[in-house]
């Protein structure tokens, strides 16, 4: 009877209802825009979407922080977005108010349709995402660190050997050398060659769900009601979906393949490299873990697309670094030759008396963040206020890592490439007394805080700055690292993306000397016996 009366109503109550709808909404918008950080006045429905540029939108919200300060807010379509220029605000929000600020915002492409919520990047705040969390972390704590350090060293006196026959291929042997690293400490086995069928696979998953990670390029991110649409009417959504099946396959035969290692291995009575999965395995036999097969093959896959190509890009920013700031370059090579001599490469050892070549791994994180817009968003899960501000639940939170890293408040004359400014020293002069020429000082421990924030914060950050540190280390002191005459160079020549990199660019990568080619040389046979017991991917 309710649904006949409504059919029944005159044609202008219904025009009515048409404009009272929209105009409520509307209103609604109003109130919580002027009660939210100020920024651009956005467009009533479309929000700013029609300011943000094309590429690189983190050198805009820098000018916005300047304009608006160090938190503002930004709306795609009638969805708000607030982003942190500021360290001390972003610790404030998603380090000291974590429980508030650790969700993620809804990914329907990628996270639901590609994934299926399987993995620990997108997966909202709560007991699932806690699970995979607490799994993960087993492979990542101290104890397990040290196990990966041997590996780890004796992939870059690999790097530097590679180094030798070809430096002009340097970007392509740093990604062999960090998804060498990765998939030991995933599978326990290594990476020889980029011509591996396993690379190609990641790399274009990788990219993959890059593509869907794109704001407006999907309707179904503002209409979700979309997903549910009949495949054979959706072309698009029957992409994604098959994509994301060849995934999950692809993740569960790695786990059958330690599988099989630990099955031999124990038919054999001998033992396997230790590794994330072959823990993960060992685990599940001995107690409930409440995820199917291919959830928990996401897990250890999910350090490829953390730890690979991100930490690959740090050490191509630090060669761009060297490059053009020969003056850091010369100072590391000092403090190597000082403290480890011209006999032997340096080890992880070696790193409470190398000062500088700490600062240095530091400096070249801040300098030019990877993960420039602080990785994957957050999403507030409770109405906040900040500071007078309205934060309403189901805001996303964005930390631009460019403009916090490069923050002059902080890091004064922010684009010089000096690893000086965080030395143990200057950071506790600058702690004790800050001045115009010191900055003031980071909230973080660390000096920086490029890994991201809270609960969020990357769990595999401890793995990246050891296998950033010594391969810097045997890298700076083997070679010279100088600018290619007639070469320019171009700081800010980097690709978009949510994670950056240098543009492709040339220099000259030489051995400082025949006694180091031969040190190198020399140490190869005992990095090779540390790999060995890692079975290398068939290319």
């Amino acid at each position: 009877m309710a649904v006949e009366s409504l059919l029944r109503l005159p044609p202008y109550v219904w025009l009515s209802l048409l404009v009272a709808v929209p105009a409520i909404t509307l209103l609604r918008d109003i109130w919580t825009w002027m009660r939210m950080p100020p920024g651009p006045t956005p467009l009533p429905f479309v929000g700013n979407k029609h300011q943000l540029p094309n590429s690189q939108p983190w050198l805009q919200f820098q000018t916005w922080s300047k304009q608006y300060g160090p938190i503002f807010t930004i709306w795609i379509g009638r969805k708000p977005t607030v982003v942190i220029s500021d360290p001390v605000v972003a610790a404030e929000l998603m380090e000291k108010r974590s429980t508030k600020y650790s969700s993620r915002p809804r990914m329907v492409a990628m996270g639901e349709m590609l994934w299926d919520n399987a993995s620990v990047l997108v997966q909202p705040y709560g007991k699932e995402w806690s699970t995979r969390r607490k799994l993960l972390h087993q492979a990542l704590t101290p104890k397990a660190l040290s196990i990966y350090k041997p590996v780890q060293a004796a992939e870059a006196s690999r790097l530097c050997c590679e180094l030798l026959q070809r430096p002009a291929s340097w970007e392509k042997l740093l990604e062999r050398f960090t998804s060498s690293v990765v998939f030991c400490v995933a599978y326990g086995h290594r990476i020889d060659s980029l011509d591996a069928h396993v690379i190609h696979q990641r790399f274009k998953f990788m990219h993959y769900s890059a593509s869907l990670n794109v704001p407006g390029k999907y309707m179904v991110e503002s209409f979700p009601l979309l997903k549910h649409v009949p495949d054979v009417l959706a072309p698009w959504k029957a992409a994604i979906k098959a994509h994301g099946r060849e995934e999950a396959a692809a993740n569960l035969e790695l786990v059958d393949m330690v599988r099989g290692d630990l099955a031999r291995a124990k038919t054999r009575g001998d033992d396997i490299p230790d590794s994330l999965c072959k823990l993960l395995l060992e685990l599940r036999e001995q107690e409930h873990i409440p995820l199917s097969d291919r959830d928990f093959s996401f897990i250890p896959a999910s350090l490829f697309g953390a730890g690979s190509d991100t930490t690959a890009s740090t050490l191509c920013t630090a060669v761009l670094a060297l490059v053009t700031h020969p003056a850091a370059l010369a100072a590391a090579h000092a403090e190597l030759d000082a403290v480890v001599g011209a006999s032997r490469t340096p080890t992880f050892a070696d790193e409470p008396r190398l000062p500088y070549m700490r600062a240095l791994v530091k400096e070249v994180l801040r300098w030019r963040p990877v993960a420039v817009l602080g990785g994957t968003p957050h999403a507030s899960t409770e109405d906040d206020v900040y500071d007078g501000f309205y934060i309403p639940a189901g805001t996303t939170v964005l930390g631009n890592s460019w403009a916090i890293n490069l923050n002059e408040a902080y890091y004064p004359n922010p684009h010089l490439f000096d690893p000086a400014r965080f030395l143990d020293t200057a950071l506790a002069a600058q702690a004790k007394a800050p001045t115009a020429q010191s900055g003031k000082p980071h909230p973080a421990k660390a000096g920086h805080s490029s890994f991201g924030w809270g609960r969020r914060i990357c769990p595999g950050a401890d793995l990246a700055a050891n296998s950033l540190f010594v391969a810097l280390a045997k890298l700076l002191w083997a070679f010279d690292i100088a600018a290619k005459e007639g070469v320019r160079y171009d700081t800010f020549a980097y690709t978009d993306g949510f994670n950056i990199r240098p543009q492709k660019f040339e220099c000259e990568i030489r051995v400082r000397s025949e006694a180091h080619r031969a040190v190198l040389e020399g140490e190869l046979r005992d990095a090779e016996a540390v790999l060995d017991v890692f079975t290398p991917f068939e290319e």
